[in-house]
């Protein structure tokens, strides 16, 4: 299951998001935003993030208009590791270097048909292990220091 979530700037994008996820049959869990009505990417990043860390949802998908306040929330959640991605190759590296578990999108930067893209690259990219999860692994503590 995903997590998705946006602010008021991410809501039209977010719609797109979930037309991928539908068409490649990936189950995921809304947590809203659900109109335009403006509203704080801080409380929509924090319930998303909360549910990868919990283990609710495997991974999240986070919308605002630039991907990066939203993105850094979800940084702030222990056990998430969020990318910020306009293009696929980061979200395959996110993916495959950094065991990425959430990927954030701006709705201000990136179109809905590069969005797509970015979240299929994204769901469909798995970790590499071997010498990235040592480095992995010392990112992760970080978490504790």
């Amino acid at each position: 299951m995903i997590a998705v979530a946006c602010d008021h700037t991410g809501f039209d994008l977010k719609q797109h998001v979930l037309a991928e996820l539908d068409e490649m049959g990936v189950k995921y869990k809304d947590f809203g935003t659900n109109d335009h009505n403006s509203v704080d990417y801080p409380v929509y990043g924090k319930l998303a993030a909360q549910a990868v860390a919990s283990g609710e949802c495997e991974r999240g998908i986070i919308l605002c208009g630039t991907g990066q306040g939203i993105g850094i929330t979800a940084n702030k959640v222990h056990g998430v590791r969020c990318v910020i991605c306009s293009e696929p190759y980061s979200a395959k590296m996110g993916r495959e270097h950094n065991d990425a578990n959430m990927l954030a999108l701006g709705a201000r930067v990136v179109g809905s048909e590069l969005a797509r893209m970015i979240v299929h690259t994204f769901l469909t990219s798995e970790f590499l292990g071997g010498r990235h999860a040592r480095r992995v692994n010392q990112i992760n503590a970080l978490d504790v220091e």
